[in-house]
């Protein structure tokens, strides 16, 4: 059998998520509210961090960039799976595919890191209050917030090197909705040692460092809470908190879940369905999560809504 290489490969197939006619229908409208509701919540966000005064801290900093990376890691994905939904074709080219990886493998790193810079920054503002301005400067958060953007584009840009290194016996069906590196690998007919070890190795150590930051933070601001003397200041420690810990909770299970298997045909099919939920569903999560459990933020909401108002 001939041997192709990605030269050779023009476009690939994504099998989507169901061939039933009825289904891509129902599913588009589904996933077409969702990535609606996903853009006006992130950006939203954004917009309403930026016009409040009360929203000018480091917290609020890192959750607009948090919001950012949410909007591009949904559009990343979301508006080629609605094509294809209602597309005969069903089809990616060869280079959409590459860039496809390359953008949701940064994303993905960029988002744990942030969400592991959040965490820190809770730690700073819970655990030293009285030098969290000075410590948490406008120079300190941004390089902090550069960090992830550098190290996710330098990751990625190497695994996606490497998916270019997969050798395609002719078959050019990916069994997902987007150009995922475990389908991928699964399909591939060589050059499959060194992308599935170095998948494994990279998400392995990312995710474990960024969650080692996360879990470090949260032991320190745990001791702080509890030696606080005011119920009201534990109560609003714990509410800060509690609305980025879910968050971390459930983007690191599902990732977890995806990225931490060798790829086999169960894996690849099981992840598919997790994938829907990383993709489009938490990008959607992420605002309502921080807005309805945060009081300042619902203040400023509150304000933002009355100010359009009285300009009507």
């Amino acid at each position: 059998m001939e041997m192709l290489n990605f030269t050779d490969v023009t476009e690939f197939i994504l099998l989507g998520l169901t061939s039933q006619k009825e289904l891509q229908v129902l599913f588009f409208v589904i996933f077409l509210v969702v990535y609606i509701v996903t853009m006006v919540g992130n950006i939203g966000m954004i917009m309403l961090i930026k016009a409040s005064p009360q929203l000018n801290s480091p917290m609020y900093f890192f959750l607009s960039h948090l919001s950012f990376i949410d909007v591009l890691f949904s559009s990343n994905v979301t508006p080629k799976m609605l094509e294809n939904l209602l597309s005969k074709t069903k089809t990616i080219s060869y280079a959409g595919c590459l860039v496809q990886c390359f953008l949701f493998i940064a994303l993905v790193h960029v988002e744990i890191f942030i969400l592991a810079v959040m965490a820190f920054d809770r730690y700073m503002a819970i655990g030293n209050p009285l030098l969290y301005s000075s410590k948490m400067s406008r120079i300190v958060c941004i390089r902090l917030i550069s960090f992830p953007y550098v190290y996710g584009s330098l990751t990625s840009l190497a695994a996606t090197l490497w998916t270019y290194g997969l050798y395609f016996c002719g078959k050019i069906e990916i069994n997902h909705f987007y150009c995922a590196d475990p389908p991928l690998i699964k399909m591939a007919c060589a050059g499959t040692f060194v992308k599935e070890y170095t998948m494994l190795i990279l998400a392995g150590i990312n995710f474990t460092y960024s969650l080692i930051v996360v879990i470090l933070s949260y032991i320190f601001i745990l001791i702080a809470i509890l030696r606080m003397h005011s119920a009201e200041g534990r109560r609003k420690a714990f509410s800060t908190c509690g609305s980025h810990l879910t968050a971390v909770a459930i983007f690191y299970g599902t990732l977890i879940f995806m990225y931490l298997r060798r790829p086999t045909k169960e894996s690849v099919e099981q992840g598919k369905m997790v994938a829907v939920f990383y993709t489009t569903v938490i990008p959607m999560l992420n605002p309502m999560i921080y807005s309805l459990r945060n009081k300042d933020v619902k203040e400023a909401m509150d304000k933002a809504i009355s100010r359009a108002c009285l300009t009507k």
